[in-house]
C-alpha cells in the first residue's frame, strides 16, 4: 500500500462508514437540516487524508495541526447552530467528526491498518448507543464498583508490583500472584455479568449454573440444606452435579488461557468427566420438575474479601509447590495440588500452572491439574454427605465416582 491513492481511498472509506451510521440515525430529518451526514463525514475523512499527504510532502506536523484546528472550529460552529435550534446538548457528532478527520490523516501518513481498525471500532461504538444506554440503566452500583475495582487492580496496582521471585525456591512472584488473582476474579465477574444481561431467570438449573460461576462447592452445600429441609432431593442433586460440570469447564478455560501447552494433556480426561457429570445431572433433573416460583439472582462474585483470601492462599500454595518440587521432586506438586484442590480448585490449578516455568514438564503439571479437579470433587462429596440426606448425596457420590473413573481411564489411554 505504498501509493497515496489507496490510502486516500481508505481515509474516504472511514468517513463513509461513520457517515453511514450517522446518516441512518438521522434518515428521517429533512434534507439540509443536519450539519453532517454520510457525504460530510466522507469528505471529513478524505480531508484528513489530504492533510496527512501534505504532512508527508512538506515534512511538517504543523500543517496537520492547523488543518485539524480549522476543521474542528468550522464543524463545531455549524453543530452549535444546529444544537441551539434543536435544543440538543449531545456532542457525539462533533467527537465523531474529529475522529474521522484524525483517522483519515493516520490512514495516509501513519499506520493504515490501525486507522482502518479504529474506524470500524468507531462506527460500531456509535451504532451501539441503545445497547450501551440500556446496559447503564440495568447496572447497579455494586456492579459498577466491582468493575472499577477490577480496573484499578489491573491498570494501577499491577504495574507497581515487583515482577520477580522473592523466595529462596523461586516460586513466589508477587506480580504473577496478583495477575492470576485478577484473572480468576475477572472470569467470575464476566460470568456474573453474562447472567445479569440475560435478565431475571427462574429455575433450579439456572440457579446452579449461576452459582457455580462463583463456587460449585457452595452450590452443593446450599442445595444440601434445601434437601435436608424437605425439598425433593433428586432434582437438587442433579443441579449440584451440573454445577460441578461448570467447575470442570472453568478449570479448562483457565488452563487454556494460562498454559495452552498443558491443555491437550488434560482436555480428553476433563471433557470425559464433564460429559458423564452432565448426563447424570440432566437425568436426575428430569425425574421431577423443579420448583419455578423463585426468581434467581446471581450473586456478585467480585468482592474484596474473597479476593484477598484467594491471593493469600495462592501465594502460600505457590511457595509450597516450589519448595516441595525443589526438595522431593515432581510428585510433591501433584500431592500439594490434590490437598489444596479439596478446598479451592482455582488456587490449586493456578499454583500448578505457575510452576511450569520452574522445572516440572507439562505432563506433570497436567497430572497436578487433574488431581486438583478430582480432589475438589471429593470435597464437594464431603459437603453433600454433611447434609445427611441419603437421596441427595448418594447420586452425587455415584456420579462423581463414575466421572472420575471414566476420566482416569481416558487419561491412561491417551497419555
Amino acid at each position: 500500500m505504498d501509493s497515496i491513492i489507496p490510502r486516500l481511498g481508505l481515509a474516504l472509506a472511514i468517513g463513509l462508514l461513520v457517515g453511514l451510521e450517522r446518516g441512518w440515525r438521522d434518515r428521517d430529518a429533512p434534507a439540509g437540516s443536519r450539519t453532517a451526514g454520510i457525504r460530510t463525514y466522507g469528505i471529513a475523512g478524505l480531508l484528513g487524508g489530504a492533510f496527512g499527504a501534505l504532512v508527508q510532502e512538506q515534512n511538517g506536523g504543523v500543517i496537520f495541526g492547523l488543518g485539524f484546528l480549522g476543521f474542528a472550529l468550522s464543524f463545531s460552529w455549524f453543530k452549535l447552530r444546529e444544537a441551539r435550534r434543536d435544543d440538543d446538548f449531545s456532542v457525539t457528532g462533533v467527537c465523531a467528526a474529529l475522529c474521522v478527520f484524525a483517522l483519515g490523516g493516520i490512514a495516509v501518513a501513519g499506520d493504515y491498518q490501525a486507522a482502518a481498525a479504529a474506524g470500524a471500532a468507531l462506527a460500531a461504538l456509535l451504532a451501539s448507543r441503545e445497547a450501551l444506554h440500556g446496559l447503564l440503566q440495568r447496572l447497579s452500583w455494586i456492579e459498577l464498583r466491582s468493575a472499577l475495582v477490577l480496573a484499578v487492580m489491573t491498570a494501577i496496582i499491577l504495574p507497581l508490583i515487583p515482577n520477580r521471585t522473592i523466595d529462596p525456591w523461586g516460586g513466589l512472584n508477587p506480580w504473577e500472584v496478583w495477575l492470576f488473582t485478577v484473572l480468576s476474579a475477572a472470569i467470575s465477574y464476566t460470568g456474573y455479568i453474562a447472567v445479569r444481561l440475560l435478565g431475571s431467570t427462574k429455575g433450579l438449573l439456572v440457579s446452579s449454573l449461576a452459582g457455580a460461576l462463583v463456587s460449585s462447592t457452595a452450590v452443593t452445600a446450599s442445595f444440601g440444606q434445601k434437601a435436608r429441609s424437605g425439598e425433593a432431593p433428586l432434582p437438587l442433586a442433579g443441579a449440584a452435579i451440573l454445577a460441578a460440570v461448570v467447575s470442570v469447564l472453568r478449570v479448562m478455560a483457565i488452563v487454556l488461557v494460562i498454559a495452552p501447552a498443558v491443555f491437550p494433556l488434560i482436555a480428553p480426561a476433563a471433557l470425559t468427566a464433564a460429559t458423564v457429570l452432565a448426563v447424570a445431572g440432566s437425568s436426575l433433573m428430569t425425574l421431577r420438575a423443579a420448583r419455578q416460583e423463585e426468581t434467581v439472582t446471581a450473586r456478585n462474585p467480585f468482592e474484596l474479601g474473597p479476593i484477598v483470601i484467594f491471593a493469600s492462599l495462592f501465594a502460600l500454595t505457590t511457595t509450597l509447590s516450589a519448595a516441595l518440587v525443589s526438595r522431593i521432586g515432581d510428585s510433591g506438586l501433584v500431592a500439594l495440588s490434590a490437598i489444596s484442590g479439596t478446598f479451592d480448585v482455582d488456587v490449586a490449578v493456578l499454583s500448578a500452572l505457575r510452576t511450569g516455568q520452574h522445572g516440572p514438564p507439562p505432563p506433570v503439571i497436567g497430572q497436578a491439574v487433574l488431581a486438583a479437579v478430582a480432589a475438589n470433587a471429593v470435597g464437594r462429596l464431603i459437603v453433600a454427605i454433611a447434609s445427611r440426606t441419603l437421596f441427595y448425596w448418594l447420586p452425587i457420590a455415584i456420579a462423581s465416582i463414575l466421572a472420575m473413573s471414566a476420566g482416569l481411564a481416558v487419561y491412561l489411554v491417551t497419555r
